[in-house]
């Protein structure tokens, strides 16, 4: 038997992709830069703690770019960066897969 042996590159991206709320903040990013609180209401049940907890590790990932405005009150805005762009097609398969095989409310 042959052995088998992961790619190290597919792997973490496999383990950051699913890390939980990480696909859907970047959905919700490529319709354009987004404030916190817009985040976080097109994501129900998503806390404020992790929410803040994944931009971070998405902007240190490079996927996402955090925006300091310098006004009176200060704005900060959150997109996707090239790198963040270049999900929209995966999203986008696993969108139609999820149109073709996912029933909503169905436990398995």
């Amino acid at each position: 038997m042959k052995s088998f042996e992961m790619c190290p590159r597919f792997e973490k991206a496999v383990d950051l992709l699913s890390k939980r709320w990480v696909a859907l903040i970047v959905f919700v990013l490529m319709q354009g830069p987004r404030r916190f609180g817009e985040i976080e209401s097109c994501l129900s049940n998503l806390s404020g703690k992790v929410l803040s907890d994944r931009l971070k590790e998405m902007e240190t990932e490079g996927i996402i770019q955090r925006t300091v405005y310098p006004e009176i009150p200060v704005r900060i805005e959150y997109s996707l960066t090239d790198k963040g762009r270049a999900l929209a097609p995966i999203l986008g398969e696993i969108g139609a897969w999820s149109t073709e095989w996912i029933e909503v409310g169905a436990s398995g």
